[in-house]
């Protein structure tokens, strides 16, 4: 399904959405190749609607007929040195027939409004190397940082991911 910018509804979830949510997750899976990953093993009903009534994450999603073709998953994080907050786009996909529309552009202003709303004073992103789309699009709309990301296990013998 192609779809314009005209197309699409761009809003953030909320406690009711976890069917919208689920979708989502589908969508994720299937944009960054990794299905197992985003639908084997989801969380119940009660822990999605806690998720996405509560005050630490986001999830806004764009549909095209009704249908999840896009969307973002983000993390509040509260600061310590100052009373303020930073937003962690921490997933962001389109589906491939829906991508270079506009979409991911207008899920990021929503994001950028919600931020603002919740006091979080900026919204950042972390792209792979040789993510030239991504790349293009974060360029587009803030300012580059380079630097270096570690994962470290919360303990000897545990996996990461």
């Amino acid at each position: 399904m192609d779809v314009s910018p005209d197309d699409f509804e761009i809003r953030a979830l909320g406690a009711n959405d976890v069917a919208a949510m689920r979708d989502m997750l589908s969508m994720f899976g299937e944009a960054f190749e990794d299905v197992r990953t985003y639908t084997d093993k989801q969380p119940d009903d009660d822990y999605l609607g806690q998720l996405l009534s509560g005050s630490a994450f986001i999830a806004v999603p764009a549909f095209s007929g009704g249908k999840v073709v896009g969307g973002i998953a983000a993390y509040v994080l509260p600061k310590f040195e100052q009373a303020r907050s930073e937003v962690y786009i921490y997933d962001l996909a389109v589906q491939e027939n829906s991508r270079r529309m506009g979409v991911a552009t207008a899920m990021i202003a929503e994001l950028r409004k919600l931020a603002n709303a919740r006091g979080a004073y900026v919204v950042f992103v972390q792209a792979d190397y040789g993510d030239e789309p991504a790349i293009a699009l974060y360029t587009k709309l803030g300012v580059r940082e380079d630097v270096l990301h570690f994962d470290i296990r919360p303990r000897d013998g545990a996996a990461c991911g």
